[in-house]
Order: structure tokens, then sequence, then C-alpha cells
């Protein structure tokens, strides 16, 4: 019981602190989450066993790039090319049998791109429409919490199928779909609300962002299999590291933001 009642205060601590930075100003929010990408890095090197302190280095020169001097299309492209690249080989480390040693370039770009790239899409996506568009990220959040959420009280009531057993023994066929049910109905609520987006895009994003999340946190959960640790940190008591909460998140932005790119080129 004393554990659930520290995973609530700091779950409420953590979305206090997202609702400030997305309603304060967006500067407030693109530092947030560049914080979030340094310390997401940090547990990552401490895992992997990268050597240095360049990973760090680079992605803040390609973060503040990014954010503040890049407008161009194309350019923009080639990082989202890079990182979705790089996060469809993470999908191969993960469903792989094989054992994988990555080597320290890997390492390297692995954590450039699959945490680094996803923090700055992340940071991007309220940014899509021209100005700073609060509920769309804030929808994107929800639906991320929903999910989780739904996914562990299904799963602990009805679970009885095993989702990946030999990386994360405790989540459930039944979870995983509970969870994406729940998110469905949360886009339905949210769609009423954030008008840039129709009723069929916002399920369509759950659904991108529901099923990629999901896979983010398989992906942390194999390299923390990989290490033999339980948890990437212990800066959130009773959630682990910032790497743990943010997993679903770094990992759907990327495919969360091509779908947004799709969406304005269809409709």
């Amino acid at each position: 019981m004393k554990e659930i009642y520290k995973r609530a205060i700091t779950g409420i601590i953590y979305v206090v602190l997202l609702l400030s930075a997305v309603f304060l100003n967006s500067d407030a929010f693109d530092f947030l989450f560049m914080a979030f990408g340094l310390a997401c890095l940090f547990e990552y090197k401490r895992i992997v066993k990268l050597k240095g302190y360049y990973v760090f280095v680079a992605y803040l020169a390609l973060w503040w790039a990014y954010i503040y001097l890049i407008q161009k299309e194309w350019i923009i492209n080639i990082l989202l090319v890079a990182t979705l690249v790089t996060d469809i080989l993470l999908l191969y480390f993960l469903l792989s049998k094989k054992e994988k040693v990555f080597t320290p370039i890997e390492k390297f770009l692995c954590g450039l791109l699959f945490l680094g790239g996803g923090c700055i899409f992340l940071t991007m996506i309220p940014y899509r429409g021209g100005g700073f568009e609060k509920i769309l990220i804030m929808g994107i959040f929800i639906l991320i919490w929903v999910n989780d959420s739904f996914a562990y009280l299904v799963g602990r009531k009805l679970g009885r199928t095993k989702l990946f057993p030999s990386v994360s023994p405790k989540k459930t066929i039944e979870g995983a779909v509970g969870g994406l049910v729940f998110a469905l109905i949360a886009a339905y609520i949210i769609s009423i609300f954030e008008n840039n987006l129709s009723i069929i895009q916002w399920l369509i994003l759950a659904t991108v962002i529901v099923v990629t999340g999901n896979l983010g946190d398989l992906i942390e959960s194999k390299f923390k299999r990989k290490a033999k640790v339980k948890d990437s940190g212990a800066i959130l008591p009773g959630h682990g590291g910032i790497w743990d909460r943010l997993d679903s998140l770094v990992f759907a932005a990327p495919f969360a933001f091509l779908t947004l790119i799709i969406f304005s080129h269809v409709s």
C-alpha cells in the first residue's frame, strides 16, 4: 500500500510539472523536454555502458538546431527518417532471440536518435500548426497516460495471456487491448475540444501512439533486462527513472509526428 501511495504522489507531481510547462509558456515546455532528454540519455548511458560525454553534446547541438534554427521541411525530414530507421532497427533488436552486442558507435547513434530524436520530435509536435498547440500535446500525453493506466488495471483484473514474457513478464494481451480501447474513448473525447484534427484522425493518432508506445516500453525493458537492472534510475520514487516514465512517449513521438505530417497532406 505504501508503494501505491508513493507512485500516486510521484505521478501527481509529474503531471503537475507537465501541465505547468505546457500552460505556462512554450519556452518552459521546450526546456523541460530538453532536460528530460538529457536525463534519459544519462540513464541510457549508464545501462549500455556508453563512455564519454559526446552524446550529451551532440544531443544539445541537435536539439538547439532543430527547435530554434532549422525551419526547412526537408532538413526536418532527414532527422525524422534517421530516427524512424533507428526505431525500426530497435524493433528487430526487440524481436530477435540472438544476443546483440552493440558497438560504441551503435550505442552513441542509438542514444542520440532513439532518445534524443524522440525528445526533439516530442518537443516539435505542438508547433506543427505554426503556433503552440497546447491541447494537441496535452491530448497526446493523455492518450499515453490513459493507455498505461488502463493497460495496468485491465491486465491486473483480466490478464491471462502474456504479451512478451521473455522481456516483460507482467504485461498481458488483455491489458494491451484494454489500454487501446480506453485510449480510443479518450481520443473521441479529446476530439470534442481539439478541432484541428477530425474524430477519425484522433482515433488513428491514438492507435499509432498506443501501439508504438507499447513497443517503446518493451524496448526499454529489453535494454534493462540485458543490463540486469530493474529500473533505468531512481529519481522518481515508485516509478524508477525518467526513461522509465518517458519510454512510451519518446518512442511514439516520431511516429506521431509522421502521422501528423500525413494528415496535413491528405486533409
